[in-house]
């Protein structure tokens, strides 16, 4: 018989397990309990859209556009793309939705997006984003709002040490406008020393040339004018207030006045959270404000402001995470123990306890099972267990053990559980506050939570 091959993973995507798994997790975990710190509320969109959503908002000529883009004709003749990102989705969704309604938006989303491109460390052909954006408020305000909430976010990942925020403006569209001419007047004097891929990006995407990472185009891109000589008094008023919104939130920046975004729907604020312990990937967050988007696609001029980050990236920068404790483990032996252990397991688990079953092995085995889902407590049934209608219930972080009715042993390890919470808790604070409160309520001296 002919031995079938297995056909193994696509380039540039992975099968995330374990330690690489929970770290993933972690920071999903992170960005839902901040997005409702914040009020944003979770919004899911299809993972492919029309061709056309992403080609009017990426801009035909740009790289995601041209060369990075799953796309493919389906069934029916209709051209299909793959996101590439999430704004331009939920910008489509906000006009075809008739969400205008309920503007000002504050939305948050998250999950796999697509990019045919060369993979490397922390960047792969399907990685996951987060996305957040408010829609609908042309305020200073958003953007602060937006930045305070990523800065948030990293804190809470315990990753925010090294990281920095790189602010600037795009400015308003006069501002933009009259930048972008003087660009275009420079960077012409300069045609025949520039790299080809400038070279193109001069007739189409010309600010794009200011975040060329070509040698021969630095120089160049370095004495360009910067955009502070063109700045309205209104849009030097809306960075300013910007400015002043981080100060007052803490939130540390730095000006980077050649951060950029090529595509003339963006204005105002560009930002980019960037650190150097990923090499060349430096950016782990990025976003800007886009007030012509949505316009662009055929919706009412709406502005907007929103920020993505690459979950693999910032999974990369975590400690590995401490596993989560399973609250007990079903010990049965015999056949009568395992049936009744079922029973034991199913109402551990309806009362909101975390529970699993060693059902294979002698008592070693069974008790090592325990130990590797780091367990607080074991319940092991035998026959004279059952015959006396109790369960032996081992603490497997002191090693006491005690006989416990069968009928009262979902609420036994239910307080037990809540106990060891609130010291640890307390522990986190101070240890030797943990300890305190360990003591005082083993001696009765605390009340139980």
């Amino acid at each position: 018989m002919a031995r079938i091959e297995t056909p193994g993973r696509i380039r540039g995507t992975q099968d995330i397990f374990g330690d690489e798994q929970r770290r993933f997790a972690a920071v999903l975990e992170a960005f839902d309990r901040v997005r409702k710190l914040y009020c944003f509320q979770r919004v899911d969109i299809p993972v492919f859209e029309a061709t056309a959503v992403f080609a009017r908002s990426l801009g035909e000529t740009t790289d995601v556009v041209s060369k990075e883009m799953y796309t493919f004709e389906d069934r029916g003749g209709d051209s299909i793309t793959l996101r590439p990102e999430f704004t331009a989705g939920i910008a489509r969704a906000f006009i075809t939705e008739g969400w205008q309604q309920h503007a000002p938006l504050k939305l948050v989303s998250s999950g796999p997006v697509f990019r045919y491109e060369r993979p490397q460390k922390g960047r792969f052909r399907q990685f996951h984003q987060l996305d957040a954006e408010v829609i609908g408020a042309a305020e200073p305000a958003a953007d602060v709002e937006l930045l305070v909430f990523a800065d948030q976010l990293l804190k809470e990942l315990g990753i925010a040490e090294g990281i920095t925020l790189q602010l600037n403006t795009l400015g308003d569209a006069e501002t933009r406008d009259a930048w972008r001419d003087a660009l275009v007047r420079h960077f012409e004097a300069h045609r025949g020393a520039l790299s080809e891929d400038s070279v193109a990006r001069l007739d189409k995407n010309p600010l794009r040339i200011l975040d060329s990472k070509d040698p021969r185009d630095r120089p160049i891109a370095d004495s360009a004018p910067g955009i502070d000589d063109f700045m309205t008094a209104e849009a030097g008023n809306f960075f300013e207030a910007v400015t002043r919104g981080l100060d007052a939130a803490g939130v540390a920046w730095t000006r980077n006045a050649r951060l950029v975004r090529g595509l003339d729907y963006y204005r105002h604020t560009a930002f980019e959270f960037v650190t150097d312990r990923l090499g060349a990937q430096g950016t782990v967050l990025a976003g800007g404000r886009y007030d012509g988007l949505i316009g662009s696609l055929g919706g009412p001029e709406t502005p907007g402001v929103g920020w993505a980050a690459g979950v693999e990236r910032l999974a990369m920068m975590l400690e590995e995470p401490a596993g989560s404790r399973v609250d007990a483990v079903i010990v049965p032996m015999g056949d009568a123990a395992a049936l009744k252990g079922q029973w034991v397991l199913a109402e551990l688990r309806r009362g909101g306890l975390s529970a699993d079953m060693a059902f294979r092995g002698n008592m070693k085995r069974r008790m090592q099972k325990a130990d590797a889902l780091k367990a607080r407590f074991a319940v092991i049934i035998g026959d004279d267990e059952l015959s006396r209608g109790e369960a032996s219930l081992k603490n497997l972080d002191d090693g006491m053990q005690a006989a416990v009715p069968l009928e009262t042993l979902g609420r036994e390890i239910y307080e037990a559980v809540q106990r060891a919470l609130t010291i640890e808790a307390a522990a986190r604070v101070s240890p030797a506050f943990g300890e305190a409160l360990a003591r005082g309520i083993s001696l009765g001296i605390v009340s139980e939570p």
